[in-house]
């Protein structure tokens, strides 16, 4: 097989595009050729093959924007012995303007965040968002091929970067079908035992960052109040995630009296055991390019409530459109989707289970054969 340099920030199991990354160099490690990851950081399963080269990338002061131009560098570099070398290149958005191929995970001219926190923080923000863009423009307009990771992605892209729409072809991410997949019952009652949420409790559970509002919190706590004023809603939140506004949140939770009802679980490794426990996933985000965690959950056949620009609402068959928020920053609407989830759940049921049999069939080897074959087929072009 012929070589192949994958340049991105990490190659690790944490975070979506983080792990599709680590699934496809994991991939081209076990066909046997040359793989070198330009990065920061690298998981050791990748290690261990003997025809993987690490070229670590210094990251200063650990910030990302601060490592951004010596990536690139870096990057082109060994992108101009790859090709000479005949074999391939893919970088990752932004990271390293090169002529290749780019895999883009998320479109930053597509969504500028508020920015929330210290006035220090938004401006670091305000910078970083700024220089993504540019470098965002710069790679994608001189990239021979574009991965997309959705529609929703492709036509962001186009939009934002004047991308040639021919270039650019959508393959979905893949899947952990053996981690994430659908429980029996007595292995959900076991979940919650674990975990000792009590059987009688519905649990819906939100996973983001919580240090901006681009995952939607912020419209999520005051459903939840509202939900919570009426004696009947018998469902709790468990929110996992870390960020600059949890403090916050878990402030304002206990001030209204819900410290039992809303509870904040940090970091978790668990996810899947969590989404094996719980009654629904409530993702209202205000942009996604894809969305592997809903992604993720829908093949645990857990339903997953989701804003409908997510690039992951394309999987999502007519009978579930009543899962879709059409607005995340009405709190109105999503009381009404969490109210009409309750009543018609059995219903949603077989249609949640045939979407998790269609999505656990595209594995992450699934994913990245058609990488690699979309790369090839353009390599004789």
């Amino acid at each position: 097989m012929r070589p192949y340099t994958l340049i991105a920030g990490d190659f690790v199991a944490t975070g979506g595009m983080d792990r599709a990354n680590l699934a496809l160099a994991h991939y081209l490690a076990r066909q046997g050729g040359p793989v070198r990851l330009v990065a920061h950081r690298v998981a050791d399963e990748l290690l261990a093959f003997s025809n993987v080269r690490f070229v670590q990338v210094p990251k200063p002061a650990g910030a990302y924007m601060l490592g951004e131009p010596i990536l690139d560098a870096v990057g082109r570099l060994w992108a101009l012995r790859t090709h000479a070398e005949g074999g391939q290149v893919l970088a990752n958005g932004g990271n390293c303007s090169v002529p290749a191929a780019n895999w883009v995970h998320y479109v930053h001219g597509a969504y500028a965040s508020s920015g929330t926190g210290s006035l220090l923080r938004r401006i670091k923000g305000r910078i970083s968002h700024r220089l993504y863009l540019r470098g965002e423009r710069q790679a994608l307009r001189r990239a021979r091929v574009i991965i997309a990771n959705s529609e929703r992605t492709k036509a962001d892209l186009v939009a934002a970067t004047g991308a040639v729409p021919e270039r650019v072809h959508v393959i979905y991410y893949g899947i952990d079908s053996e981690r994430f997949r659908p429980r029996t019952a007595q292995e959900r009652v076991e979940a919650r035992a674990a975990l000792e949420w009590p059987e009688g409790r519905r649990v819906a559970l939100f996973v983001g960052a919580l240090g901006d509002q681009r995952k939607g919190f912020d419209t999520v706590f005051p459903a939840w109040v509202q939900l919570c004023a009426r004696g009947d809603w018998n469902v709790d939140l468990k929110v996992v995630g870390v960020g600059a506004q949890r403090e916050h949140w878990e402030r304002e939770a206990r001030e209204r009296g819900l410290g039992e009802r809303i509870q904040f679980l940090g970091f978790r490794k668990d996810v899947p055991q969590l989404m094996a426990a719980a009654d629904l996933l409530l993702a209202p985000t205000r942009y996604e390019a894809y969305g592997l965690g809903v992604h993720e959950a829908l093949c645990t056949g857990l339903p997953a409530l989701v804003s409908r620009t997510a690039g992951v609402a394309e999987r999502y068959p007519s009978e579930l459109k009543a899962l879709l928020l059409d607005d995340p920053n009405d709190v109105g609407e999503l009381v009404r989707r969490l109210e009409d989830w309750r009543t018609h759940e059995a219903e949603f049921a077989p249609h949640i289970a045939a979407l998790a049999e269609r999505l656990r069939s595209h594995t992450w080897d699934s994913m990245s054969a058609q990488i690699v074959e979309l790369l090839e087929r353009e390599h004789y072009r």
